[in-house]
């Protein structure tokens, strides 16, 4: 892990996420790149260095104030002994928020994003989706989402939710190189359902093969009831008292995504704990 990316709107949970990026960082020797992007609705994204053409003198002078405000947010944080270090730099991008994340994923090559999320549900989340969702439905690198300040900082025990997918697998590599950083078991877990039932005998045969597949050291096989996979999910998270969990998503997007719907989003935002995704190709 070279690079972790985290976005920052200056907010208290952006904070966090940046706390937890750089103590990863500390231990990984990972770069952390701090990016800020300043609305706008004239640029898709742009970095405030190179040219850009403000629709109105009006625009530009706001623009520019903004600027300048986040180069000063930018600057406390770098004064501030949470987020001290030589390994973090920062960028200020205008324009798209999700598309200036997006840009700086493909063209910087970042292994990595950590991101602060408030998680929302119902209606609003249907209609309006946040930026932590789109990135963790599009992003080409796995994401971790985090929703509160962080009381410790030692991955004990990480929950890897599992359909027992090959494809999983890739996943689950990142998931072992934290746990090499931290120590970490693993829990691999299968969500039985009403809607997928499967004879607990037949499940932990298929999870230890599974883990066979990944070479998995200090782990444990789960098998858990529950109504859906998601409540399962977190559910299962919060009976171990799990640092983390981490899961793959198909990021599906348009009709699929209306109709099916994505439980490694709906785990995001309903979960507490940090979320470790990455999309796989179906």
């Amino acid at each position: 892990m070279k690079k972790i990316l985290v976005p920052t709107d200056f907010s208290e949970k952006a904070d966090f996420a940046l706390e937890v990026a750089c103590k990863l960082a500390d231990k990984s020797g990972a770069e952390v790149i701090l990016l800020h992007v300043v609305e706008s609705a004239s640029h898709s994204a742009t970095s405030f260095t190179g040219q850009m053409n403000f629709g109105s003198a009006e625009e530009e002078i706001f623009t520019l104030k903004l600027i300048e405000k986040g180069k000063q947010e930018i600057e406390m944080r770098k004064q501030d002994p949470l987020f001290i270090g030589d390994n973090w730099r920062s960028e200020i991008q205008v324009g798209n928020a999700f598309h200036g994340i997006r840009n700086i994923i493909n063209a910087q090559k970042v292994d990595l994003v950590v991101m602060g999320t408030s998680g929302v549900s119902g209606f609003d989340e249907m209609m309006i989706g946040s930026t932590a969702e789109k990135v963790v439905r599009y992003s080409k690198c796995p994401v971790i989402t985090i929703h509160k300040k962080q009381t410790s900082f030692d991955y004990d025990n990480i929950v890897f939710a599992t359909a027992l997918q090959d494809e999983e697998l890739m996943v689950l590599n990142l998931v072992q190189k934290i746990q090499k950083y931290y120590d970490s078991k693993i829990h691999l877990v299968r969500i039985n359902t009403p809607n997928n039932f499967e004879r607990d005998i037949d499940s932990f045969d298929a999870l230890k093969k599974f883990a066979e597949r990944a070479n998995l050291t200090n782990y444990t096989t789960n098998v858990f009831n529950d109504i859906t996979e998601e409540e399962g999910i977190i559910y299962f998270a919060e009976h171990i008292n799990a640092d983390m969990i981490a899961m793959s998503t198909h990021g599906r997007t348009g009709l699929a995504h209306l109709l099916s719907g994505s439980i490694a989003e709906d785990v995001v935002n309903q979960a507490n704990r940090p979320v470790l995704t990455s999309v796989i190709n179906e």
